[in-house]
């Protein structure tokens, strides 16, 4: 006898795999917020774009909580905080079933204390039920906030987020969001997102978000990096661990862990391939 498959449909699967993740966070004490994708209020994102993973802020203090219920519960690290991005901000998990979730354990642009920052948004927070369990998400001015910073740094997003959490705002709304962008201390990145970083040319982090924002090289993200970090142990840090090569990355490139032979191999071929961006970068300009 040949068993039938049937398919889940994608926006039904990131349903219940927020309820997964919030059932998870209930029974461990921890506070989430969701944020992005079918998480968004509907009347900022009238398109309805469900996202391809589940996004959840946690309070920074119950990271190691949240990490050690999910491993118990099925979901495999697929990038670290270290090697995920430029900002150190998530860690992706992959789980068999429920696939991809991103926690953040801030949210790039926001400047202000990530602890603060999370308590400033969990006490303005509202609710949203997803396979009928209620899942706290930030309040629409902060939802609002949080998709313009985000389209500061992923260009795929910025047309459509920028008319729907800003240009199509009504005044009392557009205040409510100023409001919110001067108490999370985000107004770099928030003036990223509508091309006007110069107005922030010699502040720590202007170099970092003109990479990221402009789709920079490598080397300028990391340059932008050291010149972000707040002190000088951490520009060191930076600085070491940029010569490190990115296992993670690797990994996901050819499809299993690599040999020493191979990390040995990409270190060479990393210094190679900044010196090819920098060439043409140049050219283009």
């Amino acid at each position: 006898m040949v068993e039938d498959t049937i398919a889940i449909p994608f926006s039904v699967r990131l349903h219940l795999a927020r309820a997964a993740v919030q059932t998870i966070a209930d029974r461990e004490g921890v506070d989430l917020l969701h944020v992005k994708g079918d998480a968004v209020d509907p009347t900022l994102r009238p398109g309805g774009q469900a996202g391809s993973d589940v996004d959840v802020m946690v309070r920074p203090t119950q990271v190691g909580s949240l990490d050690s219920a999910l491993r118990r519960h099925g979901w495999e690290v697929y990038s670290t905080f270290r090697t995920g991005s430029p900002f150190g901000h998530a860690q992706t998990y992959l789980h068999r079933i429920w696939g991809y979730l991103d926690v953040h354990r801030f949210f790039p642009g926001i400047e202000l204390d990530s602890g603060a920052a999370f308590t400033r948004l969990w006490g303005a927070r509202g609710t949203m039920t997803f396979a009928g369990v209620a899942c706290p998400v930030p309040a629409p001015p902060a939802q609002a906030t949080i998709l313009v910073l985000n389209a500061a740094r992923v260009a795929a997003h910025a047309r459509t987020d920028l008319d729907s959490a800003w240009h199509e705002r009504p005044p009392a709304q557009r205040a409510a969001i100023e409001r919110e962008v001067r108490a999370l201390d985000a107004r770099l990145a928030f003036d990223a997102a509508f091309g006007e970083l110069d107005r922030h040319r010699g502040e720590k982090g202007f170099r970092l978000w003109k990479a990221v924002s402009t789709n920079g090289s490598r080397v300028e993200e990391w340059w932008g990096r050291v010149r972000a970090a707040r002190t000088l142990r951490e520009s060191a840090a930076v600085i070491v661990f940029a010569a490190r090569v990115n296992t993670d990355a690797l990994a996901r490139r050819i499809g299993r862990e690599p040999t020493r032979r191979e990390v040995a191999a990409e270190f060479v071929r990393r210094p190679l391939r900044g010196v090819g961006e920098l060439w043409r970068r140049d050219i283009r300009r």
